[in-house]
């Protein structure tokens, strides 16, 4: 079965502008308990990409996926929710260190609405204020090399953010 076929599953017309979500996607509790969380760290070029187990204990890096156009970004991480069965999406949300919104926040949150009209799945936002930093800190502590680093860090920032995101639930 080709991945267009698979994300008509997921597909919710626009039209309908109906949503699983909040408008402000806080509630991590919206995720059912049981089966895989994806989480996407975007990025202005990349979107870091970490799944969970199903017991959702585990949050492990993925890939790295290219930000390209919506519908090209869509369809990508569509295929990633039905490959995995997804039962939830969780979005980083940077915010500034005092905690106060940024450019990027607003970028997140839209996302995080679109993704919330196009997935028939809840999408939480989680605070990711410094998780690239980290994510650096984890990838040199295990030895990896500088150039190896750059291709990887986004997706373990995002394994960091659904680390978290598991924590708090």
């Amino acid at each position: 079965m080709n991945g267009t076929r698979r994300n008509l599953d997921y597909i919710i017309y626009v039209q309908d502008k109906e949503t699983l979500n909040p408008e402000q996607f806080t509630d991590p509790s919206s995720i059912p308990e049981g089966g895989r969380i994806v989480a996407l760290d975007i990025g202005t070029k990349w979107i870091g990409v970490a799944v969970s187990d199903e017991l959702q204990t585990i949050a492990t890096p993925l890939r790295t996926i290219a930000r390209r156009s919506w519908k090209k970004t869509l369809a990508e991480v569509l295929d990633i929710l039905t490959e995995f069965d997804a039962a939830g999406l969780v979005i980083g949300l940077p915010l500034n260190s005092d905690g106060s919104e940024s450019e990027m926040s607003a970028e997140a949150r839209r996302l995080a609405r679109n993704f919330s009209l196009s997935a028939k799945l809840p999408v939480v936002l989680q605070d990711e204020r410094a998780t690239s930093y980290e994510a650096r800190g984890r990838l040199w502590d295990r030895g990896v090399t500088l150039s190896d680093t750059r291709s990887m860090v986004d997706s373990e920032a995002a394994a960091i953010i659904l680390s978290d995101l598991l924590t708090r639930r």
